[in-house]
């Protein structure tokens, strides 16, 4: 089975850092391409930033110049580097990994989500 386990989410003041964590298991995590998305009350999930397999990003405009999403393949981890917060960052942020094109899984899977807070 396939999991996805978010970490690192708290409470900071506007202007500070976190560093989010998603570890994965049960897949082979170098071949897929992995990313944070995020909810906040009453609003839609939304894209935050995507790493490609091949090492390609792609982020929100909202966040471009304070988030930096990498990967370490070695240890099957995806990380969200966040500063200079913002209180309109304050969201569950989930990590996904996109399996859809594997003929084996076809799917993409989502972890549980750790929540950020951040205060003004």
């Amino acid at each position: 089975q396939v999991h996805l386990v978010e970490s690192g989410g708290g409470l900071v003041q506007a202007g500070g850092s976190l560093r989010l964590s998603c570890v994965a298991s049960g897949i082979i995590f170098r071949l897929y391409d992995m990313g944070w998305y995020r909810q906040a009350p009453g609003k839609q999930r939304e894209l935050v930033a995507t790493m490609t397999s091949g090492g390609n990003t792609n982020s929100a405009d909202s966040v471009k110049g304070r988030f930096t999403i990498t990967r370490d393949n070695a240890k099957n981890t995806v990380y969200l580097q966040m500063n200079s917060l913002k209180p309109e960052d304050t969201a569950v942020y989930y990590c996904n990994i996109d399996a859809r094109r594997s003929p084996y899984y076809a799917r993409d899977y989502w972890g549980q989500g750790t929540q950020v807070t951040v205060s003004s």
